[in-house]
């Protein structure tokens, strides 16, 4: 499990947070053209575009990760390309789980 929030709720957080003006001198926001970071994500880190959902006001939230290394990386990109880093880390393992079984059987 990536994070307990819901991808919306990840998503909405993302976006107030790094389209909201800051001070450059106290903070700084990870975003840039999606080309630029997806380049860069696949020369330096050799992550590749793992999954992807559509979030509030088109924003798409992607999971790039890297099978050989375990690095993985999720970026949301606002519907107008600029792409922000939300979370990395290691350990990335690709899991397709069943829904469990709801029928009660009544």
């Amino acid at each position: 499990m990536l994070h307990p929030l819901s991808t919306a709720a990840v998503i909405a957080t993302c976006l107030t947070v790094t389209l909201t003006p800051m001070a450059a001198s106290t903070q700084s926001v990870n975003c840039a053209p999606r080309d630029v970071v997806v380049e860069r994500l696949a020369s330096r880190y050799g992550e590749t575009r793992q999954s992807m959902g559509l979030g509030p006001n088109n924003a798409v939230m992607e999971v790039f990760a890297s099978p050989v290394t375990g690095s993985w990386t999720i970026t949301v990109t606002t519907a107008r390309g600029l792409t922000c880093l939300l979370a990395s880390g290691q350990a990335f393992e690709p899991i397709q789980e069943a829904l469990p079984n709801t029928d009660t059987g009544a």
